[in-house]
């Protein structure tokens, strides 16, 4: 997982199917890798998984939650 803060406004970012309460969400842009930025702080930039860490997060949220 990396953390970027560069500008974000190329990609398309949808809300997570994960985030439930409209207050704490996070948006999610699928691709060749994935990246999370929280929707109250987009100019902070986003965390970007590689597909098998995102696959082992899934599961772990599943597991968890």
């Amino acid at each position: 997982m990396t953390m970027h803060s560069d500008s974000t406004h190329a990609l398309t970012f949808h809300k997570s199917s994960y985030s439930a309460n409209e207050a704490a969400c996070v948006e999610v842009s699928e691709g060749a890798e994935t990246l999370v930025r929280d929707t109250q702080n987009r100019e902070r930039g986003h965390l970007t998984f590689t597909g098998r860490e995102w696959e082992a997060a899934v599961r772990v949220l599943r597991h968890e939650g």
